[in-house]
């Protein structure tokens, strides 16, 4: 059964949070961008929760069948990007977090409130 992008988002974040994700923020980027509908981006503390949290999203997304499109970033543990078609999460550890500042370049998209899915 195929998901909708929010149910995409709705696992990912939770899979993320189940694993200490750190701020995590989703954007809404259907009237900014044609990549995808919702960008998630969040951190980890050190490169093992990185590795976890990426290793929890990608195992929701299977679970879901959901075409896991491209993963890039896993070897050097500080910015892994994954492409779920619709949702693309951008995993960082936070030092790059704070250089890439992609909040602030996607500033036009509105933030999602994602405060249910989150423990």
């Amino acid at each position: 059964m195929t998901q909708t992008p929010m149910e995409v988002l709705e696992y990912v974040v939770k899979a993320a949070d189940s694993k200490q994700a750190q701020d995590i923020v989703a954007l809404d980027m259907k009237n900014v961008s044609l990549l995808a509908d919702y960008f998630v981006i969040l951190h980890a503390n050190n490169d093992r929760q990185l590795n976890a949290i990426a290793e929890s999203i990608l195992d929701e997304a299977g679970k879901h069948d959901q075409e896991i499109k491209r993963v890039e970033g896993k070897d050097d543990a500080k910015w892994v990007l994954i492409d779920l078609g619709d949702v693309i999460v951008h995993l960082f550890n936070q030092e790059e977090r704070e250089f890439y500042k992609l909040e602030r370049l996607w500033s036009d998209a509105e933030y999602v409130d994602i405060e249910k899915w989150l423990d």
